[in-house]
């Protein structure tokens, strides 16, 4: 529920750090990045996709209650950011809103708690899956700066410019960890190996 309230409720005030949160947090890479995280920290993988699922859609019930009882527009943006230009769903309220998007992340929710959980597995294995948020959080915020950008204003443009760059460096640190990992693995692998050498020797 806290997921879906940090949107609009940092949307409330006027400040340019709040407004910027709002921008992020209305938008789909946090959402994918919860699902993800969900399914990273259960074992089991049924409760990886069952937990993200249920997670992402009372998120939305949420979002779209409080944007209906406290309806703001972030600063420095002329529309709410939420939903993509062309995705917009007509409603004279928040259930047409709360039954497509809340469907939409029930049903997506359970892939990515799964992809979570296959995330933990170490090395280069899993390294592709942990890849998978940056890389989310990367397409959207160029997709939002190519359409969006030049009817939103200059806070959005910098909102996900610096998504953007911070997507990037987030994925050359999930990368640089896993080889200096395999490194660290591979030094003591060798090292065992040449320690036991001499001892099948005696």
């Amino acid at each position: 529920m806290a997921l879906g309230l940090v949107g609009p409720l940092a949307g409330k005030w006027d400040h340019s750090v709040l407004a910027a949160t709002s921008i992020v947090f209305s938008s789909g890479w946090p959402w994918a990045c919860y699902a993800l995280l969900v399914g990273s920290f259960r074992r089991r993988k049924t409760e990886s996709a069952l937990l993200a699922s249920v997670g992402l859609a009372i998120g939305v019930v949420a979002y779209y209650l409080f944007k209906d009882m406290y309806p703001a527009i972030p600063a420095g943006t002329t529309l709410a950011t939420s939903v993509p230009a062309g995705m917009e769903v007509e409603s004279s309220g928040p259930e047409g809103q709360i039954l497509v998007w809340g469907t939409a992340a029930f049903v997506f929710g359970a892939p990515l708690g799964l992809i979570g959980n296959v995330a933990r597995t170490p090395g280069v294995g899993g390294l592709l899956f942990r890849l998978l948020v940056p890389l989310i959080a990367f397409f959207e915020a160029t997709q939002r700066l190519r359409v969006e950008a030049d009817s939103q204003g200059s806070l959005f443009a910098l909102t996900w410019n610096t998504t953007r760059v911070a997507a990037c460096v987030v994925a050359l640190a999930l990368v640089g960890h896993t080889v200096w990992r395999w490194r660290v693995r591979r030094s003591r692998a060798s090292g065992q190996t040449e320690a036991a050498a001499p001892a099948q020797r005696l």
